[in-house]
């Protein structure tokens, strides 16, 4: 009885810990969704694109200086309703970035999602 007392005890205490480890790790998943948009967010996540598929973070943080110091927020120059100046609205910007380059991906022999309702998935 206590064997198996213990043994539980052990799993226990190792799920536990394996959850707090999987919770404590930094969440960069990022949700890009405005209000009144007719398709579901789409989960953009950085660590991947950056490290992972190593793009430069001037593909995407194209105005900041030093994209490792301080990156302005994209709705900082691109409106999310009209474009501005040489700004394209906020979410023509993205389509525009995401897509030509998952494009080039696809070229390249990568799979990369390209179609809507690869990036928008109802939940």
């Amino acid at each position: 009885m206590k064997f198996k007392n213990g043994l539980i005890l052990i799993f226990v205490t190792c799920f536990l810990f394996a959850i707090s480890f999987v919770y404590a790790q930094p969440q960069d998943v990022y949700k890009l969704h405005w209000e009144g948009a007719k398709f579901p967010p789409t989960e953009f996540t950085h660590k991947k694109h950056a490290e992972d598929y190593k793009i430069d973070c001037k593909a995407c943080h194209h105005k900041d200086a030093n994209p490792a110091e301080k990156v302005a927020k994209c709705i900082s120059c691109h409106n999310i309703t009209e474009a501005v100046g040489d700004a394209p609205k906020a979410m023509d910007a993205y389509h525009k970035n995401c897509i030509d380059c998952h494009k080039q991906e696809n070229e390249a022999g990568k799979a990369a999602p390209t179609k809507c309702n690869d990036c928008h998935k109802k939940s």
